[in-house]
């Protein structure tokens, strides 16, 4: 992550849904981030929050952060969130990865959701991608026992390779996606659709 990049889009902090950061260096405290403890949902990559408001509006007894790392659209989260009245989430901007590695408090999360990450269909640039050897390693951590990872692309080779690397952890087993949270779609997922792209889907679950 750029140390120069600002970490909160302005206003006042009881009247924004954007996580006002103090620091980046040691793990948020939830019990200060939402008016009611409830389980908790992550969305890696939120872009425009068109899934992650209407998601934490259907499920309001489940608190969600949205991660972003450009300030434009975690705007979004704000904007969308508070037309809709939301006190169930929030959002967070910063890298994705460093989200998992180092803020959010350990096996505290029910699921990830990532939904159409940068593919970097380049192999000199697939280092970047987020879901990679690495990765389920890193969502063990942030899971709570029995959480489940949901993913969603329109690319056949990063798929591939997320479907790889999930098998070849012994933490995780494959899961069904429920239908519910299948059919409410982000901004990427409805314009690809249109297009006759189809979504590659799949989801993972965390042993217990």
């Amino acid at each position: 992550m750029n140390p120069e990049l600002p970490l909160t889009a302005p206003g006042k902090a009881a009247d924004n849904l954007i996580v006002t950061l103090s620091t980046i260096l040691h793990p948020l405290n939830l019990a200060g981030l939402f008016p009611v403890p409830s389980p908790l949902e992550v969305e890696l990559g939120c872009g425009d929050a068109s899934f992650l408001a209407e998601y934490a509006r259907q499920n309001p007894r489940v608190n969600f952060i949205g991660v972003e790392r450009l300030l434009g659209r975690l705007q979004k989260v704000h904007r969308k969130g508070s037309r809709l009245g939301l006190k169930n989430l929030r959002g967070v901007r910063i890298e994705s990865s460093y989200f998992l590695r180092y803020l959010l408090p350990p096996h505290t999360a029910s699921a990830l959701h990532i939904y159409f990450p940068d593919p970097w269909p380049k192999k000199k640039h697939r280092r970047h991608r987020l879901i990679n050897e690495g990765f389920p390693g890193l969502a063990a951590a942030a899971l709570v026992p029995g959480g489940v990872v949901y993913l969603r692309t329109d690319d056949a080779d990063y798929f591939e390779q997320m479907t790889a690397v999930f098998a070849a952890s012994p933490q995780f087993q494959p899961d069904p996606t429920p239908e519910a949270l299948a059919s409410v779609l982000t901004d990427f997922e409805r314009d690809f659709n249109a297009q006759g792209i189809p979504t590659l889907r799949a989801a993972y679950r965390l042993r217990s």
